[in-house]
């Protein structure tokens, strides 16, 4: 299928593969170990415009569609798939903006963006994952500010961002339509960050609990009016899902590079692996899942940019088809170096561990089955 691609999309594509060969694959395995945020090389992916692609040009961003930042996406999470998700939650921490702020609030945020800092998105809490309705969190008016307190928990870029993208309640008895969102600055007082997580995966990203205990924020700093925050949010996550399904297949597409050289060098039985059939046939699953998921995250960032209907199940599905297959695609590259994918001393271990979360963030894969199948059984109604 011809996608007719542009020549800026693919030179944005072959910058960014480009920025990734030379700038975050030889430092990842060290920030992995480590876990470190690679600043120097987020500073450097600022000042090329991939940090936020949502920001729209008139604010000094790439202003690029869903299926460019797909392709950009791809690209970093090959690279390293912590750095690429925290350029991720710099997204979506400004989609709630681009959907219903104010001019005053979209230059704010593209002052933060275009100057080289990070967004958040605070929005799961520990009895909020899935479930996003149950959310504790409180935002109050009083008088001409909003006093926030709760807690939020794995949050992406909380301990680093410069402005946190907050979901709340404004109306307890309004059920869903009782959300709203809020842009807090750092050093907003009552605005705190918890530990760090020390996680399995995806280490080179900076991830800790948002903590608000009568955290004072101005009326000016809610997004769109009183009670559109669960449409706003929902709106969010479903570009997001578009998202981690390209970051997942970055993922995949790292281990199978590496995984394709690797049984062209090793030789068994006076042939290199790759001559064996059974390593073929590895070879070939790999290659079968990795382009259909490919190709589902393409058709679905297509139906965003194109305002089609069926974008919530499309998003949901390319986000489990995706991740389900970077797990499945990981392992199976790890096994064709044998005891050498289980050591430190080769990447394969790193890719492993970092392809586990793509089956659980933005929303678990069995969550998104659920999606799929309540759009499935509308179409299909008797």
């Amino acid at each position: 299928m011809d996608y007719n691609f542009t020549e800026d999309q693919l030179g944005l594509k072959e910058m960014t593969r480009d920025f990734a060969n030379k700038v975050l694959i030889p430092q990842a395995a060290e920030a992995d170990r480590k876990g470190e945020f690679m600043a120097d090389a987020f500073a450097e992916a600022a000042k090329m415009g991939i940090t936020c692609l949502d920001l729209p040009e008139e604010w000094g961003g790439a202003g690029v569609d869903l299926l460019t930042t797909a392709l950009v996406r791809e690209e970093l999470s090959r690279g390293d798939a912590g750095f690429s998700s925290a350029v991720g939650a710099c997204g979506l921490g400004f989609k709630p903006i681009n959907f219903a702020g104010t001019e005053a609030q979209k230059k704010a945020y593209a002052d933060v963006v275009t100057g080289g800092g990070l967004l958040a998105l605070g929005l799961t809490e520990p009895e909020a994952g899935s479930d996003v309705a149950n959310n504790k969190t409180t935002a109050v008016k009083k008088g001409d500010k909003y006093i926030l307190n709760g807690r939020k928990c794995f949050i992406t870029n909380a301990p680093i961002a410069d402005i946190i993208t907050v979901f709340a309640i404004t109306d307890k008895s309004a059920g869903a339509k009782g959300f709203s969102m809020f842009m807090v600055p750092k050093g907003t007082p009552g605005l705190s960050t918890g530990k760090h997580e020390d996680k399995m995966g995806i280490r080179t990203s900076m991830t800790s609990d948002v903590i608000m205990e009568d955290c004072e924020i101005p009326v000016e700093n809610i997004i769109g009016q009183e009670g559109d925050g669960f449409k706003i949010v929902m709106q969010t996550l479903d570009k997001g899902r578009v998202c981690c399904g390209a970051s997942a297949l970055g993922i995949a597409q790292a281990a199978f590079e590496n995984a394709m050289r690797y049984s062209q060098e090793r030789i068994q039985k006076g042939k290199p692996i790759c001559k064996h059939q059974i390593m073929q046939a590895k070879l070939a699953d790999m290659g079968i899942r990795l382009e259909a998921a490919r190709q589902l995250v393409w058709r679905a960032s297509m139906a965003f940019d194109a305002n089609a209907k069926d974008t919530s199940k499309l998003a949901s599905m390319c986000k489990c088809f995706a991740g389900d297959m970077a797990v499945y695609v990981t392992c199976e590259a790890l096994q064709v170096f044998g005891g050498y994918g289980y050591s430190r001393e080769y990447p394969m271990e790193k890719l492993y561990r970092d392809a586990k979360i793509t089956q659980i963030f933005e929303g678990t894969n069995e969550i998104q089955r659920t999606i799929i199948a309540g759009n499935l059984i509308k179409e299909y109604q008797i």
